[in-house]
């Protein structure tokens, strides 16, 4: 997978909405996010398992929510033994773009996702050349310090591997630790998380959730843990309550001082090439092939989240290289 296809995926914000909940399912088609998960697994009882299935396979059928940009549906893990009766449903629906892989601890479990698509949906494999083939796409739990531990391989078990989400209760949970304020305890899964879905050109690298959300408090602890996250290289961060999602994709977002640097960066550095300049300067900064290349990479990122960012361009055109 290409950085241009990474770079086209957006996936700032991804709630979680519990499939068990007709009142939930209904109230999401009126939400504005990048991405649903419906969820199967932990927000649902052992009792509730099938008639959340019926739930959800009866939900989609029906129109798709106009602003959700991707509708995922988090399924039970493998090792549950839940797996195949998920799949055997959700399948069904030709609005589903994405499954969500909890406890992701090993190739192996990947490859069994692999296989039932392969047979189910052949026609919705990444390497369908149709335009209209909408391949179905996975974003993998990492839930464990095994998961961690496998983490490279986990990268290469899939053609159908989008994106890697990082859990931190569970987590916490396996390692025995707690969670902090600073999350310090997380930095090194975090941060070979966002690196090897980097280095396997992965799309999505999705954070952990955030507990608050409530008053300002919540809120500013909520921006905080995302711009902590995106200065470790995530692009998304989990959401469980849809109060959440505004704040985040936000902060997701490029900023518009960011915006207007990129700009006049990209404008300057077609100049600076014309005249056969490979470093220069740019208020008082040496700008050279990765700060371009990193600003055309926030352009792209800001026409994705709604940006004008052709006004901008208009608005800086005699912008020159210093």
């Amino acid at each position: 997978m290409s950085r241009n296809v990474a770079a086209s995926v957006l996936r700032r914000a991804l709630l979680y909405v519990p499939s068990s909940s007709p009142k939930f399912l209904e109230k999401s088609r009126g939400l504005k996010v990048d991405s649903i998960a419906y969820d199967l697994e932990d927000s649902v009882t052992l009792e509730n398992k099938q008639m959340a299935r019926k739930n959800i396979v009866d939900f989609l059928k029906g129109e798709r929510p106009k602003d959700v940009g991707e509708i995922a549906v988090r399924i039970n893990s493998v090792s549950s033994g839940l797996a195949l009766q998920d799949l055997t449903e959700v399948l069904k629906s030709q609005h589903l773009d994405t499954l969500v892989i909890p406890k992701v601890n090993s190739p192996s479990d990947l490859h069994f996702i692999n296989d039932i698509l392969r047979h189910t949906l052949p026609w919705r494999h990444p390497s369908t050349s149709s335009a209209t083939s909408n391949p179905v796409k996975i974003l993998a739990l990492i839930e464990s310090a095994r998961s961690i531990v496998n983490l490279t391989s986990i990268c290469q078990a899939s053609p159908y591997l989008h994106g890697l989400i990082f859990a931190a209760e569970d987590f916490s949970l396996d390692l025995n630790i707690t969670r902090t304020p600073s999350l310090d305890e997380f930095s090194y899964a975090r941060s070979h998380i966002a690196t090897c879905a980097r280095a396997f050109n992965l799309p999505s690298t999705i954070d952990l959730v955030c507990t608050s959300y409530r008053g300002n408090e919540g809120k500013a602890r909520l921006e905080e843990e995302s711009l902590q996250g995106k200065g470790l290289g995530f692009n998304g961060k989990q959401c469980i309550h849809p109060s959440q999602v505004d704040i985040v994709q936000k902060a997701f977002a490029p900023a518009e001082g960011e915006i207007e640097w990129s700009v006049r960066v990209v404008i300057a550095d077609k100049k600076a090439e014309k005249k056969g300049k490979g470093a220069w300067t740019l208020d008082n900064k040496m700008i050279d092939a990765p700060v371009s290349g990193k600003a055309r990479e926030v352009l792209k990122k800001a026409e994705l989240c709604g940006f004008d960012v052709e006004a901008m361009m208009e608005k800086w055109k005699d912008q020159e290289p210093e």
